[in-house]
């Protein structure tokens, strides 16, 4: 007989499969042979030829009840194949086991990147509820709070439903939430009856739902939320446990990074709104425009600045500031606002140029800033259909006045910077512009821009008078624009710093009126 002393199961199939022999270790197991060996029989008769005794070929594997079982083969003569029977039930619940592992953390690394791909949160409180039912549940709830019984809810169902709504919330009245939403360390998940989530909270079909779990969203140093994930089965496995801690760990931290993002740039925002270049006011009689671009190009804000203040209560004079504050980027932007508000709190001294500028002087001072600013302000009269300025610079390049007749003059008001010295000087110039005439207020960012055939030239006050030549007549904003845009070219690709410009002009005479009746 085959084999019968050998512990292990052996068996001897024909040509169609059919089991011809077994021992008695193989016949404790089955009556018939398992579909599987006569198909890898069928396999084998077809593929080789009689003939060949001993030919071994490649082991097949297969259930047989409960267990499985790897079955070696050995070539025999008339196309009849023994095969040896091991079981290999341990080694291939390992397998299957450490397969489950890698599919698990390749899901939590996949889930991971998902979360942590948008720092936008609203974002990123849907992709944790989407996340949520592709592994743990048939429905999904985010819960957020926002302050005062306010709650962001993200909802997401298997059906493909999916929404978002703002809450009032009181989260005692659904077990678990409110420990969910204070516990840190994190509690552990929580299964309560599905019931009990109001229909209001979390929509969607529940058919065949039997359980629900609230889960805690761990933040930094508390949880930023909580999930309540609605099954179809009670509880989870050991593998979905796991997952679901880490899942919750991932989720909670990308939503943590996601809202500190948003509280972030709503402030950034709001500073920053601060710090833009202003809208320039109608001024009766006056023309005004102004350009700004800030150092680089990709940044708003910058150490330049302009603000026009027309003229308030009895006053006839309105006021443009122009400054520099050295340096550039965040640090010189935010001085630059602590220079505006102060400029405005001194608008009832504005007649009084030197007076101001001492002000701001001692500002500085006391301030724990070593940054210093440049300034040019001019005190703007409209006088019939002339324009008076008083110009008063501080440490800043002079104002060039463009005459209608071609002439380019600049301007001899100078002083000292602002910030510097305990003792501030300066001198102021009246200067009166006649329809069409214009004066130019501009900061070092134009003269200084670096370019020409070696790039290391400045456009200079020359090159600015000469081009300042060839734009009489031009309108005030073509002015402004013209000469942002010729500094932008000279400059090129390269760096250069901060450029605002603010150019005044008085309306030019209105053209005589059409006398006559119509040709012929």
């Amino acid at each position: 007989m085959l084999g019968e002393d050998s512990p292990y199961p052996l068996v001897v199939t024909g040509v169609s499969g059919a089991v011809e022999q077994a021992n008695e270790a193989a016949r404790s197991l089955f009556h018939d042979g398992p579909a599987w060996l006569a198909e890898a029989q069928r396999g084998l008769s077809a593929r080789l030829t009689t003939g060949r005794e001993g030919l071994a070929c490649a082991p097949v594997r297969g259930p047989i009840g409960e267990r499985v079982f790897e079955a070696h083969p050995v070539w025999a003569d008339g196309g009849h194949v023994t095969w040896l029977l091991i079981d290999v039930t341990g080694q291939q619940q390992a397998m299957e086991t450490l397969q489950a592992e890698r599919d698990s953390v390749l899901s939590m690394v996949q889930a991971a990147t998902e979360l942590l791909s948008t720092l936008n949160l609203d974002r990123c409180l849907e992709t944790t509820a989407r996340l949520a039912v592709r592994h743990f549940a048939e429905s999904a709830l985010v819960v957020m709070p926002l302050g005062s019984r306010q709650y962001e809810l993200a909802f997401r169902t298997s059906e493909g439903e999916a929404g978002r709504e703002n809450v009032d919330l009181d989260p005692r009245t659904i077990p678990g939430l409110n420990e969910a939403l204070q516990g840190f360390p994190p509690v552990p998940a929580r299964w309560i009856d599905p019931a009990l989530v109001p229909g209001r909270v979390l929509p969607g079909r529940r058919r065949g739902i039997r359980s629900a779990a609230v889960i805690s969203l761990p933040g930094h140093g508390m949880p930023v939320g909580a999930l309540i994930l609605l099954r179809h089965t009670a509880g989870f496995s050991p593998r979905e446990e796991m997952f679901a801690r880490l899942f919750a760990a991932r989720a909670g931290t990308a939503i943590s990074i996601a809202r500190l993002y948003s509280d972030q740039v709503a402030i950034t925002e709001l500073l920053m709104a601060g710090l833009l270049p202003p809208v320039i006011p109608q001024l009766d009689g006056v023309e005004v425009a102004a350009r700004y671009r800030a150092a680089g190009g990709s940044s708003r804000i910058g150490g330049d600045f302009y603000d026009v203040y027309p003229a308030v209560g009895s006053g006839r004079h309105s006021l443009v500031v122009l400054g520099d504050v050295s340096g550039k980027g965040l640090e010189a932007a935010v001085l630059t606002g602590k220079i505006r508000d102060t400029l405005r709190a001194l608008l009832p001294l504005a007649d009084d140029h030197q007076q101001v500028l001492e002000r701001l002087n001692d500002v500085l001072l006391a301030g724990e800033s070593l940054r210093y600013v440049t300034l040019v302000l001019a005190g703007v009269e409209r006088r019939g259909t002339r324009v008076a300025l008083r110009l008063t610079s501080a440490g800043h390049p002079p104002p060039m006045i463009v005459r209608d007749d071609g002439r380019v003059d600049v301007t001899t008001a100078h002083g000292t910077a602002i910030g510097l010295l305990d003792e501030v000087t300066s001198s102021t110039e009246t200067v009166l512009l006649q329809p069409g005439e214009k004066c130019l207020l501009y900061s070092d960012g134009v003269i200084e821009a670096r370019g020409g055939p070696l790039g290391d030239e400045w456009f200079g006050d020359e090159r600015l008078r000469e081009e300042l030549r060839r734009s009489v007549g031009v309108p005030t904003d073509t002015l402004a624009e013209h000469v942002q845009m010729l500094a932008l070219q000279w400059a090129g690709d390269r760096e250069h710093d901060d450029i605002a410009i603010v150019a005044i002009g008085a309306p030019g005479e209105a053209p005589p009126a059409a006398t006559g009746g119509p040709g012929p």
